[in-house]
C-alpha cells in the first residue's frame, strides 16, 4: 500500500467497554498436548478441574486435573491427567485481555437499542475482559504416563524427514539413457560440416571486402560464419585489412582501415548533391 493510499484510508473510532477493566484475570501456559485436546472438545464440555489450597504462612498451591470427558475424546493417546501449576506476579507489566464481538453477533445483541439517525450503528463491538494479575505455567507430574509421553516425542522428532525405499519396478517417468538426442544431433552435425581448413589469404580477403560492403562494423563471431575460417588464422588476416575497436559505441567491432574503404563523406555527398541540383536547374 502506498503512502497516498494510506491517507485515504479512514481511521473510524470505535468505544471500548471498559466496565470489566478492574477484574483480575489468570494468563496459563499450558502443554501442547492439553491445547491440542481443549481445541477438540465442545464448548459446552467441562475440560478440567481446578483446586486451590491455601496454607498460612505459605504460597497458594494450585493443581489443574482433566476430566474424563476430555480424555474420552482420543482414547487412544494416553496424556497426564494430574498437573501443578506454578504461579508468578506479574509486576512490571501491564497486560490486558480484550475480546471482540463478531458483527452477526453484534447486530443480534444490538436489537432493542436505540440509535440516534445521525450516527450508524458500529458493526463490531470490543471489550476489555480484565487485567492481567497473575502468571501460570501448567506443569505436569512427571509419573510413568508423562515419561512415556515424552519418549514418545522424542522418538518422533529423531526419525528422519526422507527415507530410502527399495524400487521393485522400474521407473517410467525418468529413465536413464547413454547418451542425449541432441548431444547426437550436434556430433553429427559437427561430422558433416568436418574441420574448417585454411583457404587462401586472398580468397578470405576477398570474402571480408565482399561483407564490408554491406556493413562497415562486424563482429568476430560474424565474420567466422561468413568466411567459414579458423578463428586464429581469421585474425590473423583481419589485422592486416582491419582495425579493432575499443571504445564505443562499435566497441569489440572490426572495420575495414582507411586505405580499403570507399565509402563517402558527407563533403563529397553535399557536392554531388549540389552539382545534381545545378544541372537540374540549367
Amino acid at each position: 500500500m502506498s503512502k497516498d493510499d494510506k491517507d485515504k484510508v479512514q481511521i473510524i473510532d470505535k468505544d471500548l467497554d471498559l466496565s470489566n477493566a478492574g477484574r483480575g484475570v489468570w494468563l496459563v501456559k499450558v502443554p501442547k498436548y492439553i491445547a491440542q485436546k481443549w481445541e477438540k472438545a465442545p464448548s459446552s464440555m467441562d475440560v478440567g478441574k481446578l483446586r486451590i489450597s491455601k496454607t498460612p504462612g505459605q504460597k497458594a498451591q494450585v493443581s489443574l486435573s482433566l476430566t474424563p470427558a476430555v480424555l474420552a475424546l482420543d482414547p487412544d493417546e494416553k496424556i497426564p491427567t494430574e498437573h501443578v501449576l506454578d504461579v508468578s506476579q506479574v509486576t512490571k507489566q501491564t497486560l490486558g485481555v480484550f475480546s471482540h464481538m463478531a458483527p452477526a453477533e453484534a447486530a443480534v445483541a444490538s436489537v432493542g437499542k436505540e440509535n440516534s439517525s445521525s450516527s450508524q450503528p458500529d458493526n463490531e463491538k470490543l471489550y476489555m475482559e480484565g487485567r492481567i494479575v497473575q502468571k501460570l505455567e501448567c506443569r505436569p507430574i512427571a509419573d510413568t504416563c508423562y515419561m512415556k509421553l515424552k519418549l514418545e516425542s522424542i522418538r518422533k522428532a529423531s526419525e528422519p524427514q526422507r527415507r530410502v525405499q527399495p524400487i521393485d519396478k522400474i521407473v517410467q517417468n525418468f529413465k536413464p539413457v547413454k547418451d542425449h538426442a541432441h548431444n547426437i544431433e550436434y556430433r553429427d552435425r559437427k561430422k558433416a560440416e568436418g574441420k574448417k581448413s585454411r583457404d587462401d589469404k586472398n580468397a578470405v580477403m576477398d570474402m571480408l571486402f565482399h561483407a564490408f560492403e554491406k556493413h562497415q562494423y562486424y563482429n568476430i563471431k560474424d565474420l567466422v560464419k561468413i568466411t567459414n575460417q579458423p578463428i586464429s588464422y581469421l585474425k590473423e588476416i583481419l589485422k592486416d585489412v582491419c582495425d579493432y575497436n575499443m571504445k564505443n559505441p562499435h566497441k569489440n567491432m572490426w572495420e575495414l582501415k582507411k586505405e580499403y574503404r570507399h565509402y563517402k563523406t558527407e563533403e563529397k555527398k553535399e557536392e554531388e548533391e549540389h552539382k545534381s541540383g545545378s544541372s537540374d536547374s540549367e
